[in-house]
């Protein structure tokens, strides 16, 4: 929402910006997704996901938890829209989502992780 005239002055031009700000709506879209990155274990799946599709039951044994703790962070990934499953007889399958959305998220994890423990990017390079 433009406004002709702010209540302060601040010697700022910030109409060009605020004419082009997206909707309350679209922030609130993206806080909810950015929501998804506020527990570990979360991203832990996620990340998986984006490397295998995978049981919950597997996935489980891969990040050491209780199934239905898991099947808990599945939901809501599967909410936010970033992973996707399938069931094939009693089994249902999940991986990440072929979206620029969970595209974008596996490269932000992808790119923390590095800048957080530089030490492993040092030893992989050491072992290449």
């Amino acid at each position: 929402m433009v406004q002709n005239h702010l209540p302060h002055d601040h010697g700022q031009t910030i109409e060009q910006e605020l004419e082009y700000m997206p909707s309350a709506e679209n922030f609130q879209t993206a806080a909810d997704m950015f929501k998804q990155l506020g527990d570990g274990s979360r991203i832990r799946i996620f990340w998986l996901l984006c490397h295998c599709e995978e049981c919950v039951v597997n996935l489980s044994a891969m990040v050491d938890m209780s199934s239905p703790a898991v099947s808990h962070h599945l939901k809501q990934l599967k909410s936010a829209g970033l992973i996707v499953s399938r069931r094939d007889g009693k089994e249902v399958y999940y991986k990440a989502a072929d979206t620029v959305q969970a595209r974008n998220f596996h490269r932000i994890i992808e790119w923390v992780v590095k800048i957080a423990c530089p030490s492993q990017e040092e030893q992989q390079k050491g072992t290449s």
